[in-house]
């Protein structure tokens, strides 16, 4: 079997990797919020973090969380939530640009996203790039069977994952069907960005957000069942971006000048 993470032992999937490396720590949690489509962790330094849940009931009282089972789709939303809080803000570069912004498309043969984001699919189609979109919750004219995806990731350059991969545990299965030689971009509010990531097998880059420091705009939306596009003009573009590998043959195909130095 190939060896997911160059640089550990274990290949573990990422929330429980992480749980192992940074712990969680529920005295480091100031509130929990929640709605119908994300959950926030705000931190007592002031960092907040989200995760989309898709309709699971999560409960905001923080002391519920000291045993943590990875196996309640709950708790890993809570704890991507506050691994996107604990590491959003020391890792990621700052950036105005979005995913389409930044990567060049037209330059990849065949380009697979893994969880349906409407806007993105508006951008691929109005420049004429054609794309194959899987969604398993989802219901769209655009979307391709499920009972296609696995071949299809087979013979994928590029692919477009959804960060909600993460926390609803379809990470290492959709990683581990592409080939070696593919780009994969992570992308959405969910991203934990966190070098540590860009170490599984074909990740290149992470998009996501931060927020200003105990921002209750957020919360507020969030509490008010809003989504993404609600509390899109609160946040900060981020992204989070891997260093030349050697290994590989190329470079993804991207417009550096677009991206700007990390956060202190």
């Amino acid at each position: 079997m190939e060896k997911l993470m160059k640089n550990y032992k274990n290949n573990k999937e990422p929330l429980e990797f992480l749980l192992s490396k940074y712990k969680f720590d529920t005295n480091e949690i100031e509130k929990i919020s929640t709605g119908q489509r994300y959950t926030a962790v705000l931190l007592k330094n002031g960092n907040i973090g989200v995760c989309a849940n898709f309709g699971y009931k999560i409960d905001t009282e923080k002391n519920n969380y000291l045993n943590l089972d990875l196996k309640n789709f709950s708790h890993r939303i809570v704890l991507n939530a506050y691994f996107n809080a604990l590491l959003n803000y020391s890792h990621s570069s700052k950036s105005d640009v979005d995913i389409f912004d930044t990567i060049d498309f037209e330059k990849y043969k065949k380009v697979i996203m893994l969880g349906f984001i409407k806007p993105v699919v508006k951008q691929f189609n109005e420049a004429g790039i054609l794309i194959t979109v899987f969604d398993f919750l989802k219901e769209d004219s655009v979307l391709t069977p499920i009972s296609e995806q696995k071949k299809l990731l087979r013979e994928a350059d590029v692919v477009i994952l959804t960060s909600t991969s993460i926390f609803n545990a379809t990470f290492m299965d959709s990683i581990n069907e592409t080939k070696n030689i593919c780009d994969i971009f992570m992308i959405g509010p969910s991203s934990i960005m966190t070098p540590e990531l860009l170490e599984y097998k074909n990740i290149k880059m992470i998009f996501g957000a931060t927020f200003e420091k105990f921002d209750d705009r957020v919360l507020k939306v969030i509490q008010e069942d809003g989504g993404t596009r609600r509390f899109l003009k609160f946040e900060n573009k981020c992204v989070l971006q891997k260093e030349i590998d050697k290994s590989y043959n190329k470079r993804p195909n991207i417009n550096e000048d677009l991206l700007t130095t990390p956060t202190p």
